[in-house]
C-alpha cells in the first residue's frame, strides 16, 4: 500500500510536476505532513498548508493549469468535500442574515486593497479586451473595464432618462459609467457595508444611489436590471427566487443582463477552501441551473461566454497586487498575503484551463418584438 508522501508524488506526475523540482511549476515541500493533510483533508487542507508555507511554486498559476487539465485534485476524495456538499444540501447558506456574510468577509475587508488591485473604476469582474463595433482590444486593464462597461450599456440599449437597477453593485461602476455616458438614472444595491459607505461618499451629482439590501427587499419598477458578478452568492436554493425578484421589478419591455462565472458541471457548493477563506456561502451556477430558473419567466436573448478573458484580468490584478503590496502591507500579514496570491493565481488557472466561464446572458420577459441584435 502506498504512503501519503508516494500517492501524491504519483498524482503529481500525473500532471508533469516534480517533487522539488526545477521547472517554475515544481512544487517545493518544506514539511512533509502535507501529503497526509491533503490527502486527508482535500483543497482546504491543501490551501493551508500553502497559507502556512509548507510548500511553494514559483509559478503558481502554472502549477494549477497542469493540475486543472488532468483533473488532478478531483482523484482525491476528501470527507470534508463530502460533508461540506452534505450541508449546502440540507440548509440554505444563502438567506437572510447569511446573505450579507460574504460582505463582511471578503468586500469589507479593506478599499485600501481593492483601490490598489483594481482598475481606476474599482471594477471587480472580469474585463473585456477583444474588440468589438467601434471599440478597440484594450492594451491595459482600465481600458478592459471600460469596454466591458460599454458593452453592457450597448447590450442593455440604455437611453437618457432610463431608470437601472445594479444587484450587487459593489463599490459603483457600473452605475457610475451609465449616468456619466448615457444619462441613466441608477440604483445600486450591495450587502457589503464599506461599498455602499464608500459609494454614497463619492457619488458626487450624478443621479445614482447606493443601498445596503438584499435584493429580495426590492420593491420598485426599473427600465432595466443588471448584475455583474452577484449571482454566485445567490445559491442554487435561490436561483428561481431570484429570477421571480427580477421579473416582478423590471418594466413589461425591459431587459435583463445576468453576467456571472458560470461552472461546466451543476453543483450544490462551492470549494470548501474558497468557502472559508474567500466568498462564504458562494457558488457557481451551471448553465442548466440559469435554464431552469429562468424558465416561464423569461426569454433568453442571448449568451455570451468569455471565460478566458477573466484569465488576463486575474494576471492583472495579481499583477497590481504584488506591486502596490509594500504601500498596503501593514494592514495585512503574512498569511493574507500568501492566501490572496494562491486565491487570483489559482482562479486564473480555472478559467485558463476552460474549468469555468463568464457569461453575460441577456433576458427579456416577451421577446423583443423585431428580434435581438447580438453586438459580438
Amino acid at each position: 500500500m502506498l504512503s501519503f508522501k508516494e500517492k501524491a508524488i504519483s498524482l503529481l506526475q500525473e500532471a508533469g510536476i516534480e517533487l522539488n523540482g526545477k521547472n517554475p511549476w515544481d512544487i517545493q515541500v518544506y514539511n512533509d505532513k502535507v501529503y497526509e493533510h491533503t490527502l486527508l483533508g482535500g483543497t482546504i487542507a491543501f490551501g493551508e498548508a500553502y497559507m502556512d508555507g509548507w510548500w511553494d511554486v514559483e509559478r503558481l498559476d502554472k502549477f494549477f493549469e497542469k493540475i486543472f487539465l488532468l483533473h488532478i485534485d478531483e482523484k482525491i476524495e476528501s470527507p470534508v468535500l463530502m460533508f461540506f456538499n452534505l450541508k449546502s444540501f440540507l440548509f440554505n447558506l444563502q438567506k437572510g442574515k447569511k446573505s450579507f456574510k460574504v460582505g463582511e468577509v471578503h468586500y469589507d475587508i479593506g478599499n485600501d486593497l481593492y483601490s490598489k488591485m483594481l482598475d481606476k473604476r474599482m471594477v471587480y469582474t472580469c474585463g473585456y479586451w477583444d474588440a468589438f463595433q467601434d471599440i478597440p482590444a484594450a492594451k491595459n486593464l482600465d481600458e478592459a473595464q471600460e469596454n466591458k462597461l460599454e458593452m453592457i450599456c450597448r447590450k442593455l440599449r440604455i437611453k437618457k432618462g432610463d431608470k437601472i437597477l445594479d444587484i450587487g453593485c459593489g463599490w459603483g461602476s457600473f452605475i457610475r459609467y451609465a449616468a456619466e455616458k448615457y444619462g441613466a438614472r441608477c440604483v445600486g444595491i450591495s450587502v457589503s457595508k464599506e461599498q455602499v459607505k464608500l459609494g454614497n461618499q463619492t457619488k458626487g451629482n450624478l443621479p445614482i444611489e447606493f443601498r445596503l439590501q438584499d435584493y429580495r427587499d426590492v420593491e420598485e419598477k426599473f427600465d432595466h436590471i443588471v448584475s455583474i458578478g452577484m449571482f454566485e452568492h445567490v445559491g442554487y436554493k435561490n436561483y428561481r427566487t431570484y429570477m421571480e425578484i427580477v421579473y416582478k421589478n423590471l418594466k413589461e419591455e425591459g431587459l435583463f443582463l445576468l453576467h456571472t462565472i458560470g461552472s461546466n458541471v451543476s453543483s450544490v457548493a462551492t470549494d470548501p477552501w474558497i468557502n472559508k477563506y474567500i466568498f462564504p456561502n458562494s457558488m457557481l451556477p451551471s448553465a442548466k441551473q440559469i435554464s431552469k430558473a429562468a424558465e416561464g419567466l423569461f426569454v433568453m436573448e442571448d449568451w455570451h461566454n468569455f471565460g478566458i478573458q477573466y484569465y488576463h484580468t486575474l494576471m492583472a490584478w495579481h499583477s497590481n497586487f504584488e506591486k502596490y503590496w509594500p504601500d498596503i502591507k501593514n494592514h495585512y500579514n503574512k498569511r493574507f498575503y500568501r492566501m490572496w496570491k494562491f486565491y487570483l493565481l489559482s482562479s486564473a488557472a480555472t478559467f485558463k484551463t476552460r474549468r469555468n466561464q463568464v457569461w453575460q446572458i441577456v433576458l427579456s420577459k416577451h421577446g423583443i418584438k423585431k428580434g435581438y441584435k447580438r453586438i459580438v
